[in-house]
């Protein structure tokens, strides 16, 4: 039976550490998994056509986490973009990463830079990560880069709405996801996409996120379908 999907879903990718705490096992074995879970839901994503997924990996907030934490996170997502780079061939999935990628070491930048450039014009899904993210710093980031725009350019401020701001995002040419999905029973938004999420349905699950897979995220699509979208009116 054919699915009716929303063009775009963004996903909170939450409870790996309790996922391992359950388990008796590292943080990082749990982040391990959340990993495997990601690559999996990918593949099925792309199968049933969905055309945009944005998850949020690893927040600006993070960095704040436990230093052996924090960096296995960092081997991670060099081992993840090592793969996809390996697989991409065979993949009709292409990628972006967005968020603060200066406060990135330069081995993972310039990986990030030769995922996207290997994957560039793909035309099944389009995955986007967020790495360093949040949600004030990149309405921040966009601010001072409009600013200096503005400077250069001595643009009018009455021309600047929220078309020509958001030129500014990292998401800029990626629609607004219509469906937020957040894993393992918290319901808040973590600064993840704020500006992006005006309008988002959101669906949260208890289910944590290396347990996560396409059969759950078809229950959510199930709750999108069946909600009234009236962008508020």
């Amino acid at each position: 039976m054919e699915v009716s999907l929303p063009k775009h879903i963004a996903i909170i990718m939450d409870g790996n550490r309790r996922w391992a705490k359950k388990r008796f096992l590292p943080k990082n074995a749990g982040h391990k998994a959340g990993a495997t879970a990601l690559e999996n839901l990918v593949l099925e994503a792309e199968k049933i056509g969905l055309k945009y997924l944005t998850v949020y990996a690893f927040s600006t907030e993070n960095w704040n986490r436990e230093a052996e934490e924090v960096s296995g996170l960092m081997k991670l997502l060099h081992n993840y973009l090592d793969k996809y780079i390996d697989e991409a061939k065979n993949k009709n999935i292409s990628l972006r990463v967005i968020g603060n990628k200066d406060a990135l070491d330069k081995d993972l930048q310039e990986k990030i830079k030769k995922t996207q450039k290997t994957t560039e014009g793909k035309t099944g899904l389009a995955l986007n990560i967020a790495i360093s993210y949040g949600g004030r710093n990149e309405i921040l980031r966009a601010s001072k880069k409009l600013i200096n725009q503005a400077i250069k350019t001595g643009i009018n401020i009455e021309d600047i709405d929220e078309n020509y701001f958001e030129r500014h995002l990292d998401t800029y040419g990626i629609p607004d996801p219509e469906l937020l999905i957040r894993t393992s029973g918290e319901t808040r938004l973590s600064n993840f996409l704020l500006w992006q999420l005006a309008y988002t349905e959101i669906y949260f699950t208890d289910t944590l996120w290396p347990d996560f897979t396409i059969k759950h995220l078809l229950t959510a699509v199930d709750f999108y379908n069946k909600r009234t979208k009236n962008l508020g009116r």
